[in-house]
Order: C-alpha cells, then sequence, then structure tokens
C-alpha cells in the first residue's frame, strides 16, 4: 500500500478503508465477502468529487450559465477522464482482482480504474474529512481545470491526448516550446509533443498553452503511434 499513499501523496491512519476502497467486487465475490468491496466508497466518492468539482468550476466561471458549467464537470468527472486521472497514478496496478476479473482485463478496464477511483475519494474523504478530500481531488485535477480556463467552449485535446497514451503505457506525454516568434504584443509559439521517444506532432499558438492544445489536436489526428505498432486496448 505505501507505493501508492506515496503517488497520491496521501497517507492513511486507517489502512482498511484504503484496502476497502482497491477491493474489487470480483474479488469480494469469490472470497465470499459480499460486504467488503469498493462499491460504497465509489457512492461516496462520487458524491464528494461531484461537489469538489461544482464548487471549483462555481468559483472560476462566474459568468458561465448552469448549462456550461454542467458541461465543463462533465469533461471532469466522465468515466473516461476519470479513468484517466486513475492511470496518471497506476491505481490499476493496486487493484484487489477476481481470477476470472484479472484473467479478463480488469486491471486496464474503464469502468475498474474510474470506479477505484472514486472509492479512493471517498476513502480519503472518510479518513481525514472534507477539506483533505477537496485538497487531494484538487491536486490531482489541477492540470485538467487550468485546461477549461484556457479554453471554457472546446474539449480537451491534451487531457484526450493524455487518455490515450496512458492506456498503453503509463509514461505521459511531454510537451516543449521549440520556437517563439514576433512583437511582445503578437508572440506565436511553437510546440511539440512527444510520448516514450516518439516525436507526435507539432502546433502553433498565440500562447504557450494554445501551441500546446494545438500539438495534442494534431497528435490525435495523426496517432503517429500507431505506426510505431503499439494500439490502446482500455476497454
Amino acid at each position: 500500500m505505501q507505493p501508492l499513499e506515496s503517488r497520491i501523496q496521501y497517507k492513511f491512519r486507517n489502512s482498511f478503508l484504503l484496502a476497502e476502497a482497491l477491493t474489487h467486487p470480483s474479488l469480494a465475490y469469490e472470497s465470499q465477502r459480499p460486504h467488503f468491496d469498493n462499491q460504497r466508497l465509489e457512492f461516496l466518492g462520487d458524491a464528494v468529487l461531484q461537489l469538489v468539482v461544482t464548487e471549483a468550476l462555481f468559483k472560476l466561471f462566474p459568468d458561465q450559465p448552469e448549462g456550461n458549467l454542467t458541461k465543463l464537470r462533465s469533461r471532469v468527472v466522465s468515466r473516461r477522464a476519470l479513468a484517466r486521472f486513475a492511470m496518471m497514478i497506476h491505481l490499476g496496478d493496486y487493484v484487489l482482482l477476481g481470477k476470472g476479473e484479472e484473467a479478463t482485463g480488469g486491471r486496464r478496464r474503464l469502468s475498474t480504474l474510474a470506479d477505484a477511483f472514486e472509492a479512493l475519494i471517498g476513502a480519503v474523504y472518510l479518513d481525514s474529512g472534507q477539506e483533505a478530500a477537496r485538497d487531494f481531488i484538487l491536486r490531482l485535477f489541477e492540470s485538467e481545470i487550468e485546461g477549461m480556463v484556457s479554453s471554457p467552449d472546446e474539449r480537451n485535446p491534451k487531457g484526450e491526448l493524455q487518455e490515450f497514451l496512458q492506456a498503453i503505457h503509463p509514461e505521459a506525454p511531454v510537451y516543449n516550446i521549440i520556437n517563439e516568434n514576433g512583437p511582445d504584443h503578437r508572440r506565436v509559439f511553437q510546440a511539440e509533443v512527444s510520448w516514450r521517444g516518439i516525436l507526435l506532432a507539432a502546433g502553433k499558438g498565440k500562447s504557450k498553452k494554445e501551441a500546446e492544445a494545438r500539438a495534442a489536436a494534431e497528435a490525435l489526428r495523426a496517432k503517429a503511434w500507431e505506426a510505431e505498432g503499439v494500439k490502446a486496448k482500455i476497454s
């Protein structure tokens, strides 16, 4: 358990809660302990997550109507997004699965990862309270929320690219600003994105974040990693 606690930068006072959060229902069924799995913590974690993200977006976008805020929230708390966050902390490596679920690839299954991530949030909430859970969520979601600030009405290509790539391997894509030119009031930046030694794409923009987002969008279109013979296996 300690490596996971190091990854999430949180030390559980009650290790039983962490064990419960990581126990998939398939293992509970096989062990004949049907009441010891992460489903109840998942239920709690989902509610905590919704509240924290809703509050953060409410404060960040004071002029956005309810409908737009709902769309923004769905970008953060969708099942695919939660699975991506789970992969960022290698959560699948620690989930306790039944033999059948393990044999059919459950450790990388989107639903398994998303459920375990919500259960982990619920466990942190019960272990230390709302503020600790809030800090935990906002720390992990910082990059995603920053992306919304720069492009609230668009999809998040950087997040989508990371999701695709970390379904193959936990290593995250790397962005580098390789050029910038023009006068101060009209700067143009060029960014490259690479992953595991593969140059995926480049993009230009009026800011570093815009250039990185365009590089990510181009990488999603080109799918250079598939030319290297690797494909996502998330289900």
